[in-house]
């Protein structure tokens, strides 16, 4: 598959998971600002257990955890941190990729893969970050929403 086909698949699942209400979460997201989303390019499948760190960029430029979690078995994470802990700044999240792949039974290159990314720089907003994965390449995309009510 061509690596545009990815961006649109990638995009597009992006856009219908938050625009039909799926499970609980769907509705709750409009509270989360920070979500997490990981498909399986091997599978074309979500990517279940994937362990991630989230952390906030200090005014001394050292990273300190604010969040962790595992994606569930639809490849998503919510809930990572709440509106008052989600405050502008840079932040990283790092994906255990390696881990992933090792209980796939495939061998990665990456241990980890990381996003890093400023926050609010232009006020409250909801941030949906997807990640596309496979053993020897990541790509993501960010989905930022509007200002929270």
């Amino acid at each position: 598959m061509a690596k545009a086909s990815i961006f649109i698949l990638l995009a597009s699942t992006l856009f219908c998971c938050q625009a039909a209400p799926v499970d609980r979460h769907a509705v709750s997201d409009v509270h989360c600002p920070l979500n997490v989303k990981i498909l399986d390019a091997l599978r074309g499948a979500p990517a279940g257990n994937v362990a991630l760190t989230v952390f906030r960029q200090g005014a001394d430029k050292t990273w300190e955890k604010v969040a962790s979690g595992n994606t569930n078995i639809a490849g998503e994470v919510h809930e990572l941190l709440s509106d008052q802990d989600f405050k502008p700044g840079v932040y990283r999240v790092e994906f255990d990729t390696k881990t992933y792949w090792k209980a796939e039974g495939r061998t990665s290159f990456h241990e980890v893969a990381e996003v890093v990314f400023e926050a609010h720089a232009e006020g409250h907003h909801h941030y949906t970050l997807a990640l596309l994965l496979s053993p020897f390449s990541y790509t993501t995309t960010a989905v930022v929403g509007k200002e929270h009510e």
